[in-house]
């Protein structure tokens, strides 16, 4: 079983193929094998379209592959399961409930293994950890975009799921709100026993949170080169400017233009 060999996550030549009107038998992820060891956090990079989300709702249940398996400790995946817990870019808060009952309502549909008290605690516990604790009366509709995403992550942290997926949490937030969310989600993690896999296009970003870079190529996604990053946590922004960062920060720029502009039919 995976799990006995520290695995969380194994993609067995894994495939998927849509069938369009418009082009037929579309191939999005072709023969993808992947091991994601427990606790580590790995960044999911590559060309826009590539089908690195179709990967990771693959693993969260939400797609079938058309080829191959998927385990998550041992165990194949053949649906949604309460240990995985997804975050998508949009923030999918319920508008007629407030902070707090958007942070417990995972909690809530699954009451049955959570005494009222023991709900409340959590729920105390996940507005602390995002700093919203003074909104928690608050709807959504009257906050920023940075306080819906941790709400977002807060109800999904919830449920204190063994495996999150992140599917580019923070793409539609404006730099300075993104910087504050990666460094909270950095001491998120760290606290919290979970493994992480997470969907970005900023090569920046994926050097910065993840311990491996998986880097795919343009449609169907293949792995292209998997970057090991050599920077211990805890880490902070300084390592920008270390010329080992910046080496493989151009290393994956280049692997990944050479897809975008064959792509686009464009010569280099």
């Amino acid at each position: 079983m995976s799990e006995l060999n520290g695995v969380k996550v194994s993609v067995q030549s894994v495939g998927k193929t849509f069938n369009t009107r418009a082009r037929g038998h579309l191939i999005a992820v072709d023969k993808i094998s992947l091991d994601i060891h427990t606790g580590k956090f790995i960044g999911f990079l590559g060309p826009s379209g590539c089908g690195k989300s179709t990967l990771l709702r693959m693993i969260a249940g939400l797609e079938e592959p058309t080829a191959g398996q998927i385990l998550i400790d041992g165990r194949a995946v053949d649906g949604p399961q309460r240990n995985v817990g997804m975050v998508f870019q949009s923030y999918s808060l319920f508008p007629w409930l407030t902070v707090r009952q958007n942070v417990g309502f995972g909690l809530t549909v699954n009451g049955s293994n959570f005494s009222q008290d023991q709900q409340n605690e959590i729920i105390d516990a996940m507005l602390d950890m995002i700093g919203l604790k003074d909104f928690e009366n608050v709807y959504p509709a009257t906050l920023s975009g940075g306080m819906k995403q941790r709400v977002a992550l807060a109800r999904t942290l919830a449920l204190r799921p063994g495996l999150l997926l992140l599917d580019e949490p923070f793409g539609a937030l404006d730099a300075q709100t993104r910087i504050v969310l990666q460094d909270q989600l950095l001491d998120i993690w760290q606290s919290l026993d979970t493994t992480i896999c997470f969907v970005t296009h900023d090569i920046e970003e994926a050097l910065l949170l993840s311990d491996i870079v998986c880097v795919f190529s343009a449609r169907p996604a293949r792995i292209k080169k998997i970057v090991e990053n050599p920077f211990p946590y805890p880490r902070n922004r300084i390592i920008q400017t270390d010329p080992e960062f910046i080496r493989n920060k151009i290393e994956i720029f280049e692997l990944i233009k050479e897809d975008v502009y064959s792509a686009l039919h464009l010569n280099q």
